[in-house]
């Protein structure tokens, strides 16, 4: 018989039908007589009962049926009785796929978030876990939906890369070179012409660079896809490797950009209430009992346009009336997760949009304004998250680019294929990146980053 999936039989009205359902065991309870197990088989946060007469099959057979076992089950689909369900299934067949021995980490009872990272091949099959990924599927529905709608095209770029976005150098390197035996110049660098492309390679922390040309090429594109940080950070909000989604769209200024940002953003957020609203009801119960009033809040409001140098001054005007940070706020500095949420969270009471910051702490590509002190970038600040979105109007003239660039000491021999974009056919252009965990750590409540990737990679961390 062809197994129904459980989602789609707890919708189901006509009693009397024989079904099949496959899964794995929540719980069992009952008495000799009878047994009531909760199925779940990953389509749905909830459960279906089956009702199983233990006249009718082998005790032995019964005591298989323990937390965690997979079973198939051919049975009748009946009206409930009992409170919490609409049907249930009265076994006629049962089979066990596979049975599941007493130490099976994920037991009814209550773990902690930190044992199930212990057990990160195991926890898909908690409620928490089953609900979060079945949301990280829809947001990624979603922003696919959402660019296909609105005429921009996914842009595969690179995961191998010679290049260095963010300038930052914390990337991690790509060799077939064996690591016991370098060939080193007499200055004692590395010498990679044996290696396999010849040069220094690195796992990509972004795919922007490559998105400008796709942008200047194609009227607007966007990435979705895994980039790697090697950043020796220990955080809730930091991973080694994680998903960025990184639009870029030709002919924008600043105004525009955040009109898309803020659009997107709340499109994301909109599907989720509109596609996963089962899992977001368990994660509002048991996880943080205001994330659906907080998900509603972000799609029904204007967010705000707040200039750096304003947001300083709105910061240390709360430190003179007693507010206490932990990090200091003076104008140049780069804003912490603490100075990002005060305004979004406390004085503004809704998402943010900061521009206009210091071009000494923003990337050398961003277009620097006519006060030769700031840059067109832009920052969305979320609340429990802090900044979710990273963006800017790009430098399209190529001296004011290569100008920004040798005043850095940016090492650009190899970096001659972008900076042709500002040779030939240069256009105003403009684009952000998100953070795809982050996106998720909002929409779902959850604390930790690590918690919102099936299996996080952090520093000593590479488990599963």
């Amino acid at each position: 018989m062809k197994r129904t999936r459980i989602i789609d039989i707890l919708a189901r009205t006509d009693f009397g039908a024989t079904v099949n359902v496959k899964g794995w065991v929540r719980t069992k309870r009952g008495s000799k007589a009878v047994s009531f197990v909760a199925l779940n088989d990953g389509s749905t946060i909830k459960n279906v009962q089956i009702v199983i007469d233990s006249d009718k099959f082998d005790e032995e057979q019964i005591k298989l049926i323990t937390t965690g076992a997979c079973i198939s089950v051919d049975g009748t689909l009946v009206e409930s009785q009992g409170a919490g369900q609409a049907v249930e299934i009265q076994c006629q067949k049962l089979e066990i796929l596979g049975t599941c021995d007493a130490d099976y980490p994920m037991q009814k009872k209550g773990q902690s978030f930190e044992f199930m990272r212990e057990h990160a091949n195991m926890r898909l099959r908690t409620n928490t876990f089953g609900a979060v990924m079945r949301i990280r599927h829809n947001m990624a529905i979603a922003i696919h939906t959402y660019f296909h709608n609105h005429g921009y095209y996914y842009f595969h770029t690179p995961l191998i890369t010679a290049s260095d976005c963010e300038g930052a150098g914390n990337m991690f390197q790509v060799t077939t070179k064996n690591l016991y035996d370098l060939k080193k110049d007499k200055d004692g660098k590395i010498i990679y012409d044996d290696d396999f492309f010849g040069q220094q390679t690195s796992l990509t922390v972004s795919g922007q660079l490559e998105g400008e040309l796709g942008a200047t090429a194609l009227g607007a594109i966007y990435t979705f896809g895994p980039t790697f940080r090697a950043e020796n950070s220990n955080t809730p909000r930091h991973l080694a490797e994680f998903w960025m989604i990184e639009p870029e769209i030709s002919f924008i200024d600043l105004n525009d950009l955040m009109e898309i940002e803020e659009d997107f953003i709340k499109f994301c957020v909109q599907w989720a209430l509109d596609n996963c609203m089962d899992d977001l009801n368990f994660l509002n119960q048991f996880v943080d009992k205001g994330l659906i009033e907080r998900l509603k809040s972000v799609v029904g409001i204007d967010f705000v346009r707040l200039p750096y140098t304003k947001g300083i001054e709105i910061l240390q005007e709360a430190i003179k009336n007693g507010k206490k940070f932990e990090f200091p706020v003076e104008w140049g500095c780069d804003l912490a997760s603490e100075h990002e949420r005060y305004l979004v969270e406390e004085h503004f009471k809704k998402p943010v949009i900061m521009i206009d910051y210091p071009k000494e702490i923003k990337a050398f590509y961003m277009k620097i304004n006519d006060d030769n002190k700031t840059v067109q970038g832009t920052d969305v600040l979320f609340p429990q998250i802090g900044e979710i979105i990273g963006g800017s109007v790009r430098e399209e003239n190529y001296d004011k680019l290569m100008s920004e660039i040798e005043r850095r000491n940016i090492p650009m021999k190899d970096m001659w294929w972008y900076l042709e974009t500002r040779k030939f056919g240069s256009c105003p252009h403009g684009g952000f990146g998100l953070g795809f965990e982050r996106l998720i750590l909002f929409v779902t409540g959850m604390q930790n980053i690590r918690d919102v990737i099936p299996f996080p990679r952090t520093p000593k961390s590479a488990n599963f």
